[in-house]
């Protein structure tokens, strides 16, 4: 099998070692079988799509909204190789799947309207299935509606004018879509689970994500919830198109 990639734009250690543990043990794939590049670490080497499976993009704190004067330097290298790798991704119609992070970029690069007017804090929300997303084989075997994480300063407010929309949320209208046949982002995060999001919350205390001083109350609610649906989509993805 050629082996998937996980980009990650994650600076904190914690964060980003957490990500990429959680990816292996969802996908059932060892470390030789996922690549992981740290973005924020260095300039994105050059990816022969033809060597690998897919793509996987984690999320982090960027956000493609912020004003680019208050961008700093590291964002701005991640979101010109992001887009140049998009460029090929869409073009040749091949496997990604982007997590948060992932829905701004794919979502910007493909013209729809990316904006704080759907962010949510950090919270355990109900996700519903579209009719196209019942459909639609990444997700099958998951529920019509199920419990996942989120945790986003800025969401998709308009698709993208090819995006079919998978998955929506009373809070956050699109929370999940597809472009073409292969290309994936959603807004809930796939990947955690209650510990995850757990680490997420201590990580990023001071982030914005939700006031400071909530913490401890924050974690407790959290802590309460039932999230075991999310990762299927990771183990979809990997089985789908690993070859």
């Amino acid at each position: 099998m050629k082996p998937f990639v996980l980009l990650s734009s994650r600076a904190e250690d914690l964060a980003a070692e957490s990500e990429y543990a959680a990816v292996l043990a969802l996908t059932g794939l060892g470390p030789g079988d996922l690549r992981w590049i740290r973005l924020e670490a260095a300039p994105m080497p050059r990816l022969d799509l033809d060597r690998y499976s897919g793509i996987l993009l984690g999320g982090g704190p960027f956000t493609t909204t912020d004003p680019p004067e208050s961008k700093p330097q590291v964002q701005h290298r991640v979101e010109a190789e992001l887009g140049t790798l998009l460029d090929e991704v869409t073009a040749r119609d091949f496997p990604f799947l982007g997590a948060c992070y992932g829905i701004g970029t794919l979502g910007v690069h493909q013209g729809g309207v990316i904006d704080r007017t759907y962010a949510e804090p950090l919270s355990c929300v109900t996700i519903t299935l579209t009719p196209d997303g019942l459909a639609d084989p990444l997700l099958a075997g998951l529920p019509a509606e199920f419990a996942a994480f989120t945790g986003h300063k800025e969401a998709c407010r308009s698709l993208p004018p090819a995006a079919v929309l998978l998955a929506t949320s009373p809070g956050c209208p699109v929370q999940m879509f597809r472009i073409r046949e292969n290309l994936y982002a959603t807004q809930f995060h796939p990947e955690l689970d209650v510990p995850g999001i757990l680490t997420r919350a201590r990580v990023y205390q001071h982030a914005g994500y939700f006031p400071p001083d909530e913490l401890d109350g924050l974690t407790a609610t959290l802590a309460q919830a039932v999230v075991t649906a999310p990762g299927r989509i990771l183990a979809n993805f990997t089985a789908r198109y690993g070859s």
